[in-house]
């Protein structure tokens, strides 16, 4: 069956009947709807001999749907993850509401180029009847594509789901959630995923006017693992935006930079209510504490439950989170390397970089008992300082006879304090050593294309600050928390942790080379983590090197 990019599913089952059926049915849908999926809900709609039954009508917002939410989110990330799945709750209201739902078209940011339904046809005699009316309802509740096509799921699809059951004759389900004027909440938001679209779409039940989001930003990232992976400020509203809009665009959405843990929640005298998850109740708490001593009404805490991964390795939480996701993309492959025509296609270079002490070393010896030729650049370095190297006597003449140890050779060392924290003495020496070192380099990559091997890693510590990207075709990034790096550089090379920051103040940060790496890849983990990374890349370069080549 053909392959829509976008699409949206109306679900007609009764919402008690929903969460047993969704997952065979998001399964399903998958195998039409590859990018984005809207989920209308309209428990009850049927179609008749002349057209659409009923008009949408609205939904109560009461702990039913919530459970549904939760429900469907959930099953989403589980059986068809790569969908961005976005509930509509345009038509689920806490109030009563004289005014008829999609009274004028909504809008949506990617409009859906199919509508599928789970509604089952008793004619089939009738089904492009059926269809014309799903697809003329759904063309009066939302922008399309044009030539919007309609799809019945099979009927054949096994629709119990015995786990999803157990609370669907609760009475407390059909209680109204509680309507608040104004409500905030705050987070990250990296990589919007299906933890934080329950977090929002709760939010938007139960706001009634204004919701404030905290997005956040400087000092609070510091924190996080792999923050270099963080997608932009910018990036990360922008998606968030589209998101709300798409599930509820009646709200107003204010969405402000969070640079401390509390923002405009503990001055804002107009919110009433804070949306929190089970492991953030805290921070709601300790706003409390402050809207008190600020003389303001105490918010109500409404609490999100965490939402297991059902994907989670060994390695990582038990919990949907964008720090997981972030690790899930180590050793991918997340910008395609543009052609080098500046050197040959054989042997492939890759260009292994990372700050002093982020596990080059370890990296560089497991892509070699993969099979890659490996050229240790920082190595081929040294020996431009030894006598008799081709920086050798321009080093004596620019740093002087005290840099000499007695028998002649350099005191890396002592040529270290004099250059690392003076910029100036630090390119001069920088200026002599590293064209010396390309020349050793680039004789390596040779005499590795003469002996036919096919990869070549050069492990450079300042493969981007020396402008060697020319010499290779994929740049391959160790990132390294600067706390761990330092402990590290301390332990290892015997320094003092001022004189360790003075070694890595000289290099680039993480953010400086993240804008050149191809592949990322952390050694901050155990040691079977790493090589796991190490082998996943080395499998997807396997994978694209054919194509590389042609």
């Amino acid at each position: 069956m053909a392959m829509f990019h976008t699409g949206i599913l109306v679900l007609t089952s009764p919402i008690s009947l929903i969460p047993s059926r969704i997952a065979p049915v998001l399964a399903a849908t998958a195998k039409i709807v590859k990018d984005t999926l809207y989920v209308h809900l309209h428990p009850g709609l049927g179609f008749t001999g002349n057209y659409v039954q009923t008009k949408p009508a609205f939904i109560a917002a009461n702990h039913e749907v919530s459970q549904l939410l939760t429900n469907l989110y959930t099953k989403s990330s589980h059986v068809c993850s790569h969908l961005d799945v976005r509930v509509v709750l345009s038509n689920v209201k806490n109030h009563t509401s004289t005014q008829q739902p999609f009274s004028s078209v909504q809008i949506l940011s990617e409009p859906p180029e199919v509508v599928l339904t789970d509604y089952r046809i008793i004619d089939v005699n009738q089904s492009n009847l059926y269809m014309q009316c799903l697809e003329k309802y759904t063309l009066g509740c939302y922008t399309c594509k044009p030539n919007l096509r309609a799809i019945f799921l099979p009927a054949g699809i096994d629709y119990l789901d015995s786990a999803s059951c157990s609370d669907m004759d609760d009475s407390s389900l059909c209680e109204s959630i509680p309507s608040y004027s104004d409500v905030v909440l705050g987070g990250t938001f990296d990589r919007l995923h299906s933890a934080h679209k329950i977090l929002l779409s709760m939010s938007c039940l139960l706001t009634g006017k204004r919701l404030l989001i905290g997005v956040a930003d400087g000092d609070l990232l510091k924190s996080k693992v792999l923050k270099e992976l963080i997608e932009p400020y910018q990036q990360r509203v922008e998606k968030l935006r589209k998101f709300l809009l798409d599930v509820n665009p009646a709200i107003q959405y204010d969405l402000v930079p969070l640079r401390d843990p509390y923002g405009p929640a503990i001055t804002d005298p107009n919110i009433n209510c804070i949306v929190v998850s089970d492991e953030t109740q805290k921070g709601a708490e300790a706003v409390n504490r402050k809207r008190r001593e600020n003389a303001l009404q105490e918010l109500a805490i409404h609490r999100i439950c965490i939402i297991k991964d059902a994907h989670h390795t060994e390695d990582e939480e038990e919990k949907i989170s964008s720090s997981t996701l972030r690790k899930r993309l180590l050793g991918s492959l997340l910008v395609p390397p543009k052609k080098n025509l500046k050197i040959a296609p054989a042997p492939y270079v890759i260009g292994l970089t990372g700050c002093m002490g982020s596990g080059k070393t370890s990296v560089r010896q497991y892509l070699q008992k993969m099979g890659a030729t490996t050229i240790d650049a920082d190595q081929l370095g040294h020996e431009t300082y030894k006598p008799g190297g081709a920086a050798y006597h321009r080093i004596i003449q620019n740093f002087g006879q005290d840099i000499l140890l007695k028998d002649g050779t350099i005191n890396r060392n002592a040529l270290g304090k004099n250059v690392f924290g003076n910029n100036a003495m630090l390119k001069r020496l920088t200026d002599i050593v590293w064209p010396e070192t390309a020349i050793l380099v680039k004789q390596k990559i040779d005499d590795a294309g003469v002996e036919g091997k096919a990869i070549c890693v050069v492990d450079a510590a300042v493969l981007l600050e020396a402008g060697w990207i020319d010499m290779v075709h994929e740049v391959w990034l160790l990132l390294m928390p600067e706390e761990e790096a330092l402990k590290r550089i301390v332990s290892r090379d015997k320094l003092s942790e001022n004189e360790a920051k003075k070694r890595l103040a000289s290099q680039w940060s993480d953010a400086q080379r993240l804008r050149y790496a191809n592949v990322v890849l952390c050694t901050l983990w155990e040691p079977d983590i790493t090589e796991k990374q190490v082998q996943k890349a080395w499998q997807l370069l396997q994978k694209r090197r054919p194509f590389l080549a042609s």
